[in-house]
């Protein structure tokens, strides 16, 4: 049940009214049973000095693609009220107008545009205004005898308004029909959401927070599990059959989503979403349209519910059900598109937002793993509101036309333009061996700094997970994921690879880069010397490619491989025979994936690197002690050393690799696939021509 969270000792700190709005703010975004992310809005009226320290009364209200959960100040519109209420006595206003007239409203051109419904807060007669969209209220607002069953709940408390697109017609309508009933404490939006307000913003709260619980307390007496949407029809599969089956399908769907642009795809089996995908009413109840406008951009107007039968031993039928139902979504997508286009509208990728599966889960794309989350978030609202509609009647949504509209509304899309422009690598999954080393640290932060989400595979474990860690304090969420993998051990390579299908849907680049190095004369080198860096270099580096290059065939959509080799790929170094073999092998091993890769879009490139001292496990083993030994100088005159045997005479560091793994992964390098690039200040003996 929804509770209040208001505390009075945090709160009685805050010294303004827009302290107050943004505490509230927060509090009302922190329960998404309470509002979905970046949606409804509040606003609170007070007095301002305005530039020449004139008292003004300005209104706050929330900018428009902010999150109410995570929204501070500066997040707010200030607005001049004398400017705003004159809008009250026209009879109609369009949205471009609309927007342009609350433009030279605004009392610091650097706030944000003020929310499509600014005038909703505006028109209210009250200092306080909370809009928001509660599972509960819009259960009620989204049943068939919705209107009926408010009258039980709220008496003549409620101030019912039929679906209107926001703006300022809906504006008007609500302002006229509070005004018309003295007794009105809140609005219910049909299909849309709650309205309420209070003299101040404690109050304001409490009254959006014992409304909602008067329409929850309502419902889930009314709530018979056993009945949720029909009775149960598929019972959920074990948990490790379920995560097994969508690691090994979501490569399959993200090949099939992919083919406008990239998606990243996450996977969700909590218990709402189990119960259901395996509801008997659940195929034609998820196809009735969305529970609120809101979802739109984000979940389209309807999932895809796969037509499957759990069945464990039936995962390639799956995947053949899989394609042929995204091919027939992406179709009717296009024609629903094209019934209800307005002139200059651009169609959206035509893939699935939500892909739902009986006894499996849900499955969410996106253009990053922040996007598809928010398509399954907001997707647990629409079960949640399916679950509150179904129990007090039918759940009805709004008409094609009217979903088309939302979904295509320019002031909606605004929001999407306020994200930051993709980059080369966005939509792209990067899996890096040796990623808490220097050179897998150092290309992982330069592929996320382009848009990549990356996976740092290492075995030491602690090092990788804070990288990850660094990673998305700076980028944000699961941008980075750590796991520990012997790149030597079969199992484990297969398993981190499908813990990155299901956390991203598959994987773009890998960068087979873990290593170790070994010194010792030929006649000295003994058969495990040898058989380490052939498993760690040569096999190792064959399992990460053949996993990666199985799921690449499989999703259809390309990729790039680089190989970090060494100078000693092409240079017969002295007293390194098992390592200076191992390497070559590297390198003429990409050369054949490259030969087998090309009809598919695999392209493998190696780079040659020598001596990178900073940040290396390697140079801080024995390797540095047996390196200097075999030239007789000691181990802290080792960097100078190599430094000046380049004909360059310069250092080289882990991110002149980075730079290296970067370009060959880009789509600069793509038509070039079987090459090697040296990185090496120019070390002649190792030129490769």
């Amino acid at each position: 049940m929804v509770q209040s969270l208001w505390d009075f000792s945090k709160a009685s700190q805050l010294q303004s009214d827009l302290d107050l709005l943004v505490y509230r703010s927060n509090l009302i975004g922190a329960d998404r049973r309470v509002c979905n992310w970046g949606g409804g809005n509040t606003s609170s009226k007070t007095v301002v000095k305005d530039f020449r320290g004139r008292d003004v009364e300005v209104m706050y209200v929330k900018g428009s693609g902010s999150d109410l959960a995570t929204m501070k100040a500066g997040h707010f519109t200030g607005l001049r009220m004398d400017d705003i209420r004159p809008l009250f006595e026209l009879d109609a206003m369009t949205d471009e107008d609309m927007v342009a007239y609350l433009a030279n409203c605004m009392i610091d051109a650097k706030h944000p545009r003020a929310s499509i419904e600014t005038l909703l807060h505006a028109f209210l007669p009250f200092k306080h205004v909370d809009h928001t969209h509660p599972d509960s209220i819009i259960s009620l607002c989204c049943a068939d005898n919705g209107k009926e069953l408010a009258k039980e709940i709220f008496g003549d408390r409620f101030v019912w308004v039929p679906y209107v697109r926001p703006g300022f017609t809906l504006s008007k309508m609500i302002a006229q029909a509070v005004l018309a009933n003295p007794k009105a404490e809140l609005v219910l939006m049909e299909k849309h959401g709650l309205v309420t307000w209070g003299d101040t913003s404690e109050e304001a709260y409490a009254q959006t927070i014992k409304i909602i619980s008067e329409a929850e307390a309502y419902i889930e007496a009314r709530i018979d599990e056993k009945k949720l949407f029909g009775g149960v029809r598929h019972a959920p599969l074990p948990a490790e059959a379920r995560r097994a089956i969508a690691a090994e399908v979501m490569p399959v769907i993200r090949g099939a989503v992919s083919d406008a642009k990239k998606m990243i795809l996450t996977f969700d089996d909590q218990d709402d979403v189990l119960a259901f995908v395996g509801g008997e009413n659940s195929p034609k109840l998820s196809q009735v349209g969305a529970a609120c406008p809101d979802h739109l951009v984000h979940t389209k107007v309807v999932p895809l519910f796969v037509d499957w039968t759990p069945n464990a031993d039936d995962v390639e039928g799956l995947k053949a059900i899989l394609k042929q139902s995204i091919a027939e979504y992406k179709e009717q997508y296009k024609a629903y598109f094209e019934r209800n286009k307005n002139e200059g509208d651009v169609m959206f990728e035509a893939a699935p937002r939500v892909i739902l599966i009986p006894g499996v889960g849900m499955i969410n794309t996106g253009k990053s793993w922040a996007n598809a989350q928010v398509s399954g978030a907001l997707y647990h609202r629409a079960i949640a509101v399916m679950r509150g509609a179904t129990a007090l009647g039918n759940f009805v949504s709004l008409s094609e036309n009217e979903s088309y509209n939302v979904e295509y509304w320019p002031l909606e899309l605004y929001k999407l333009t306020l994200a930051p422009p993709e980059a080369e690598f966005s939509r792209q999954v990067a899996f890096i061996t040796g990623g808490a080393g220097g050179i897998g640290s150092e290309t992982a932060r330069r592929l996320v700094s382009e848009g990549a989400h990356v996976v740092l595979a290492d075995l030491n474990l602690e090092g990788a997970e804070k990288v990850a860690a660094e990673i998305n304090a700076k980028h944000g969420d699961n941008r980075a994921i750590a796991v520990k993998m012997d790149v030597t051990n079969e199992e484990a390579v297969q398993a981190a690879y499908a813990l990155t299908a299901l956390t991203y849907g598959g994987v773009d680049i890998i960068v087979n880069n873990a290593g170790l190095a070994t010194s010792s004369p030929f006649d000295e080198t003994s058969l495990k010397e040898w058989n380490l860096n052939m498993n760690v270099l040569g096999t190792g580096y064959f399992l990460v490619a053949r996993e990666a290059f199985k799921i690449m065939k499989t999703q259809a959509i390309g990729g790039s491989m680089v190989f970090i080799g060494s100078k000693n790929s092409v240079y017969a170094g002295k007293n390194v025979t098992a390592y200076s073999s191992a390497k070559a092998l590297e390198a003429h091993l990409a050369r054949c994936i490259a030969a087998e890769g090309g009809e598919h879009g695999i392209r493998v490139n190696t780079i040659l690197p020598d001596a990178i001292l900073q940040g290396s496990a390697i140079w801080n083993s024995s390797w540095r002690n047996e390196r200097a030994a075999a030239y007789g100088i000691e181990p802290d005159q080792l960097e100078e050393y190599y430094r000046k045997r380049t004909t360059l005479l310069v250092n080289i560091y882990p991110r002149d690799i980075a730079e290296g793994v970067a370009f060959f992964a880009s789509s600069k390098a793509s038509k070039t696939t079987g090459c090697m690039l040296t990185i090496d200040g120019g070390v002649p003996a190792a030129f490769t021509r």
